[in-house]
């Protein structure tokens, strides 16, 4: 032992690692050069090695076992220690390594994982890992709040499992290509929740290839769920078509407006010649046949002129801007004008208006002019129904009023086909209709007018198997 000491020595004095070799009772028998230096650097040997040392040599010595990785630290420098016991010569190797570099990437990396769960955990965005089949290998907490399914759930599950049907098979043939092709992929698409409602999500994906053969092997993914914001622009696109709308229709207006101021001028001239040839025809005194047919068909343009300005005074009163001007009206009077105001549009499809009023029936409070509106555009949606369901044949139109619950009930009763649940609640929506040329306000506005005088409108199933238009208005009490 002691012929092979030198040569152990040689080799120890050569170690860059600080170490020295000492007794069992923890004297130092041998110090290398780098262990030297640590002396050198501070005078007190004590400060570079363990508080225990002392114990350290002994536990080591006297149980034969290496105590590895002590820990100290001096300044802004950190070493482990080792003590290795020599059992046959009753010795112990003390051996350091410098830690600092080590310890500062191993603290960096607790701060750095700490950070990614923080991260993960509290994200709203669900970030998952893929294989190439687009199996999940893991996912972040979000999927509870986003897909309803915590990430044990998900785990081994197919993505595309998750796909809408309609929209499966071309996303499927685009990630792949994407990946493999580019390696991201960008897209968005219907992804079922676990109530079984599908959600609009945008997903990034990013592959993840082998170092050396460029084979993807994993898909990293961030996904997001848009629906909100899908809604939000659909609504936006929505209201700028509405208010685009609503433009046409006030251009409409003044075009109406105007028409029918020009239209009253050809009428008044229309009136006066009738009338004139009518007065010339009596001077005449004829009694032939011919003048009495004469007679007739004068007396009939003058009819016929007086109706076209009744009708052109009525658009123009629906058309005149100004205050509401409520007064005590009779329901049955005002409906059996706006049914005349129909009439014609009725006649043309044959469709028959059956009017039914109760006797007695108390006044409302209302703007005539509106009111009228309300119920000539109920009585042409009921006339279009028809027309819809009985084309080239007659059918009916019910408008019935009687007095409910101290309220006047007025019913509108078509023969069309009718109209869903779903569709009824979706009736008043502005600018919703089921017609082709509709705007989709008549009902809209009705309902608003209605509601503006204390009442209600609403849309019922009828017995007849089409739909039931009741407007219902407060009584005036006498």
């Amino acid at each position: 032992m002691s012929d092979s000491l030198p040569t152990l020595h040689g080799l120890l004095q050569s170690d860059p690692l600080p170490m020295m070799l000492v007794s069992a009772t923890g004297e130092p028998m041998f110090r290398n050069t780098a262990l030297q230096q640590l002396q050198t650097d501070n005078a007190d040997l004590a400060a570079w090695l363990p508080h225990n040392h002392a114990e350290l040599v002994a536990a080591a010595a006297q149980q034969q076992r290496a105590i590895e990785d002590v820990h100290t630290r001096c300044g802004s420098r950190h070493l482990l220690w080792s003590y290795i016991p020599l059992v046959e010569t009753a010795q112990v190797w003390v051996r350091g390594r410098d830690a600092t570099r080590w310890l500062q990437h191993q603290q960096e990396a607790t701060v750095a994982r700490r950070l990614y769960h923080l991260i993960i955990e509290n994200t709203t965005d669900l970030i998952s890992r893929h294989r190439p089949d687009g199996r999940f290998i893991d996912a972040s907490p979000a999927s509870w709040n986003l897909l309803g399914v915590w990430p044990e759930q998900l785990r081994g599950e197919r993505l595309d499992s998750l796909f809408h049907p309609q929209e499966r098979d071309a996303l499927l043939t685009r990630f792949r290509s994407s990946l493999e092709q580019d390696g991201y992929l960008t897209y968005s698409y219907r992804i079922r929740h676990a109530s079984g409602e599908y959600r609009w999500f945008e997903t990034a994906s990013r592959a993840i290839r082998e170092t050396y053969t460029g084979e993807v092997v994993e898909v990293i993914s961030v996904s997001r769920d848009i629906t909100e914001r899908l809604q939000s622009e659909e609504h936006n696109r929505r209201l700028q078509d509405e208010l685009a709308h609503a433009a046409r229709l006030a251009t409409l207006g003044e075009l109406a407006s105007g028409i029918a101021h020009e239209l009253n001028q050809p009428l008044a001239a229309i009136l006066n010649y009738a009338g004139a040839s009518q007065r010339y025809l009596a001077q005449m005194g004829s009694t032939e046949p011919e003048a009495e047919r004469v007679g007739h068909g004068l007396a009939r343009i003058s009819e016929q002129a007086e109706h076209a300005a009744s009708v052109i005074r009525r658009l123009r009163g629906f058309l005149r801007k100004g205050t509401r001007r409520l007064q005590q009206v009779d329901a049955a009077i005002l409906a059996h004008e706006a049914v005349g105001l129909c009439a014609w549009e009725a006649s043309q499809h044959q469709v028959q208006i059956i009017q039914q009023a109760e006797a007695g029936l108390p006044k409302l409070q209302v703007d005539p002019i509106l009111l009228q509106q309300v119920l000539l555009n109920l009585l042409r949606n009921a006339i279009d129904a028809n027309r819809e369901q009985h084309p080239e044949q007659s059918s009916q139109v019910q408008l019935h009023i009687q007095l409910v619950d101290e309220m006047v009930c007025i019913d509108v009763i078509d023969q069309g086909a009718g109209v869903s649940a779903e569709a009824r609640e979706q009736l008043f929506v502005p600018f919703y209709t089921s017609k082709a040329d509709g705007l989709g306000l008549g009902l809209s506005m009705s309902q608003g007018i209605v509601e503006g005088f204390g009442g209600s409108l609403n849309a019922l199933p009828a017995d007849t198997g089409g739909l039931c238009l009741r407007c219902l208005l407060p009584a005036v009490s006498n």
